[in-house]
């Protein structure tokens, strides 16, 4: 991967720069009314004395507080500097983490849930890595294991005709937005800053992927969709549902 300067980064997108107030930056996700309902299903799919992969653990958002309930949990991430910052939370040194790339790393041993939250899916860029990492997160499944993905339904339906970006956030001091192109399924999301006087920008790639097109990678994959939910609270998942949380199954 490369970084916001073009030059080659061995975190990828979310080296130094990005993780020194990554947490700050996306304050919002780290509201516990959003941790807790996550941690909830996690835990249940674990289940007693059940073991936790995160593919794409970060800064321990999700792991720290699954760890606190109980949860053997490991995790796989491509960014060391993202690591450093679980490492110096309470609780982070007690927690497992493989640095490489979630789409292809194995860790010892086996899993009762595989996990991948907050659209990560979409770091992987190419259709073949997804394929891959749904076969990576099989692998370490035990039978009877899940693995669960959060992850946004394509914003296509606001794209006017002739229109190709997205704004997801404007105000005083940010604006964000997304640029798609729908002919490869390709996208990018752009990220403007002025702090102090001082203005940065950083772009991130991602590939968007449709509910239907996960479950056919969790097919080839060996697995079986068991829920689909429009969030963490188990709401039903409709055609106006923005967001999804799906929850496939590796059989017994």
């Amino acid at each position: 991967m490369t970084n916001e300067d073009g030059n080659e980064n061995e975190d990828g997108y979310f080296g130094e720069s990005v993780a020194a107030d990554y947490d700050e930056s996306t304050a919002e996700m780290f509201d516990p009314r959003v941790v807790e309902p996550a941690v909830d299903v996690l835990a249940e799919l674990a289940g007693h004395g059940g073991r936790a992969l995160e593919l794409g653990i970060g800064t321990g958002r999700i792991a720290l507080p699954l760890a606190r309930r109980g949860v053997e949990v490991h995790g796989i991430d491509l960014s060391r500097a993202m690591v450093e910052r679980l490492r110096a939370k309470p609780g982070g040194d007690a927690i497992g983490v493989t640095v490489g790339d979630f789409a292809t790393t194995r860790v010892d041993g086996t899993f009762s849930v595989a996990y991948l939250v907050f659209n990560t899916i979409m770091n992987l860029t190419s259709q073949d890595a997804q394929v891959e990492c749904f076969r990576n997160a099989a692998a370490h499944l035990a039978p009877g294991g899940c693995f669960v993905v959060e992850v946004t339904v394509p914003d296509l339906r606001r794209l006017p005709p002739g229109q190709n970006a997205v704004p997801f956030r404007v105000d005083g001091s940010r604006l964000g937005f997304d640029l798609y192109d729908v002919a490869t399924q390709s996208m990018s999301s752009h990220h403007v800053r002025v702090m102090d006087g001082q203005g940065s920008y950083l772009a991130v790639p991602f590939r968007y992927v449709w509910p239907a097109e996960l479950d056919l990678m969790a097919r080839l994959a060996g697995m079986r969709l068991r829920d689909r939910w429009d969030g963490w609270t188990r709401k039903p998942f409709t055609g106006e549902s923005r967001q999804h949380v799906s929850v496939w199954e590796r059989p017994a």
